[in-house]
């Protein structure tokens, strides 16, 4: 299709459904009568009498109904399927051939976005999770568990490790009745709807919004962080504030992962090291907490901090140097190393492409 032809369709099909207040309500009418004169839709509808004549004859110009030029002057509603086959044929062509002109945006030249939009936030939550390649936190309703249920499925099966929470903790679904473990490597449930919708891929690609937002409430938001380093905040948030605080277990660790592991999380982390027991090697990608230049670290993990609150964790490695370094999350200060990519072996540091 030409640029020429293409502008021609997108204003054809933009004024067949561009219609005003009166128009839809006299349309809408005359759909449920299937024929009315001028005076019964004024009747019918809040319509002033004066603009009933403009209003049907602009939906007779649309080709929505026939007007029929008796006394007083009949307007006959027309089948839908009828009135709107030829749009409809139009509207799937123009989709197609916008399609195809189409080119998506990259996400990394805005590393946050505030969005507003129902659709536009769903859609977000789909792309996180379908993003995820090792590591997913999720804070989500169980409408919303319902709606991504394949997409999490998906992640499973692919070996990302899924930590799931259900919101409000009242409404989530009964883990003899829902099989969690198709879902999430560990799913718990929390209370209130004042938690947040949260989704945070491998630490860094994250969707923050409020329930009521995905309630069409217009007067909320979403944030999304592209792929930013400030991703980070949305990941500690989840693991210090809404994780710690979901009180009821749904399902923990249903299967075990196989080693090598690679994390984002520390959390996460130090309690696999914790309950998987025996010895651990790690290869931590990250920065150094005094120079602030990149650093990566390789050794056995000789000692683990983690308090019963899981607000706290941190790794200790002895490298094959000798050194003793200690490794803490995102913005750590009391260890050496800030941990980006936490790479976790059971025979000896995990390779990873430098």
């Amino acid at each position: 299709m030409a640029p020429d032809e293409l502008r021609s369709t997108v204003e054809h099909v933009g004024d067949r459904f561009s219609l005003g207040e009166y128009e839809i309500d006299a349309y809408l009418t005359v759909l449920e009568q299937g024929q009315l004169t001028a005076s019964e839709i004024a009747d019918r509808t809040d319509i002033p009498q004066p603009r009933v004549y403009d209003t049907v004859r602009s939906l007779s110009d649309r080709g929505l109904v026939e007007l029929r030029e008796s006394r007083p002057m009949k307007v006959v509603a027309i089948d839908p399927a009828e009135a709107f086959d030829e749009v409809q044929s139009s509207l799937e062509q123009m989709i197609d051939e916008l399609e195809a002109r189409y080119t998506a945006p990259a996400r990394e030249t805005e590393a946050v976005s505030l969005v507003k939009s129902r659709s536009t936030i769903l859609r977000y939550l789909e792309e996180v999770i379908e993003a995820a390649e090792y590591e997913l936190s999720l804070s989500l309703t169980p409408e919303l568990l319902t709606r991504f249920r394949d997409e999490l499925g998906s992640a499973i099966d692919d070996g990302v490790s899924v930590d799931l929470i259900v919101t409000p903790g009242e409404e989530a679904p009964d883990p003899g009745e829902f099989e969690y473990f198709d879902v999430a490597t560990t799913a718990r449930a929390r209370r209130g709807i004042t938690t947040p919708v949260v989704a945070v891929a491998d630490g860094n690609y994250s969707v923050y919004a409020t329930q009521d937002a995905l309630r069409d409430d217009r007067d909320r938001y979403g944030v999304i962080f592209n792929r930013s380093a400030l991703g980070f905040l949305v990941s500690g948030f989840f693991g210090t504030v809404l994780w710690t605080t979901a009180e009821r277990t749904l399902a923990e660790d249903g299967s075990a992962r196989p080693y090598p592991r690679k994390y984002a999380s520390i959390r996460r982390c130090v309690k696999d090291v914790i309950d998987g027991g025996g010895e651990f090697y790690a290869t931590i990608e990250g920065r150094d907490v005094t120079a602030g230049g990149p650093r990566i670290v390789k050794g056995r993990i000789t000692d683990v901090s983690f308090e019963v609150t899981e607000e706290v964790a941190a790794l200790t490695l002895e490298t094959s140097d000798g050194e003793v370094v200690t490794v803490g999350g995102r913005v750590a200060a009391l260890e050496d190393v800030e941990a980006h990519e936490i790479h976790i072996g059971r025979h000896e540091p995990p390779t990873i492409d430098e």
